[in-house]
């Protein structure tokens, strides 16, 4: 089904959704080796790229000649951090495919000025033709990548402060031990950025996401709910499992 320009394929299960996905992004690839691809960290798309994996490990499809470009990382982490999204995107995706290194880009942590390395971030992009697909997944609060409730629809690659909520989320043990830890920064590409991409696919499984999957779909294209403003992007698909549909009119 589609709303405005969105397309919603709903599927029955999160396996099923990560199945989709990747066989969207692998047949993509397939058609165009040289393919620029725009990923997502957190838990949603990790079944996705476990699946991606799999392609590859059966040759089905090689990402030889593929760029990709990561959402964000944060600010005050170095790549080697195991709670750096550089080690996740390593530990989950890089490392299990034939991806070449100097080929997977992800905004550094640790640049000495935060500006030069968001303004070269988006001239690399820019260089290598633009992003043909890029893979999202949706906060609680409508979020995509750090881009908080509020982010301009023209917002480009930047230093932002991550929001009480989002401190609190990564203080509960799972990622940092002691709170003190956790980062109140972080470099992310903005709406106007991901908005450039050829197309678009998100991610949104549980029924924790079904309040922001229907304030993206449903909602007024706002700020106050980020994923809202790719509802008139030319090709945007929410895959979604029941649970995160369910509050879907």
């Amino acid at each position: 089904m589609a709303a405005g320009n969105l397309k919603i394929q709903v599927l029955e299960s999160a396996d099923a959704v990560a199945a989709a996905a990747s066989k969207v992004i692998v047949e993509a690839i397939k058609a165009k080796p040289r393919f620029v691809l725009g990923l997502a960290t957190g838990s949603t798309p990790e079944k996705t790229y476990a699946k991606m994996a799999e392609a590859n490990k059966a040759k089905q499809v090689s990402f030889a000649k593929v760029t990709t470009f990561n959402l964000d990382e944060y600010w005050g982490l170095d790549g080697d951090h195991d709670q750096s999204y550089r080690y996740f995107m390593n530990d989950r995706l890089f490392n299990h495919i034939d991806i070449r290194p100097w080929n997977t880009n992800v905004l550094n942590g640790m640049a000495t000025s935060p500006l030069i390395e968001c303004a070269a971030y988006e001239q690399k992009i820019f260089a290598c033709g633009g992003v043909d697909l890029w893979l999202l997944g949706i906060g609680n609060n409508g979020h995509v990548a750090f881009n908080e409730p509020g982010s301009a629809v023209d917002s480009r690659t930047r230093l932002v402060s991550l929001t009480q909520s989002t401190i609190n989320a990564n203080s509960d043990g799972r990622f940092f031990s002691d709170p003190k830890d956790v980062p109140r920064c972080a470099l992310s590409a903005g709406i106007g950025t991901i908005r450039e991409a050829r197309k678009i696919i998100l991610l949104a499984t549980g029924a924790g996401k079904a309040d922001a999957v229907k304030a993206a779909v449903e909602g007024p294209f706002s700020p106050d709910c980020p994923a809202s403003l790719l509802q008139d992007h030319l090709d945007c698909t929410f895959y979604l499992d029941k649970a995160a549909a369910a509050k879907l009119s």
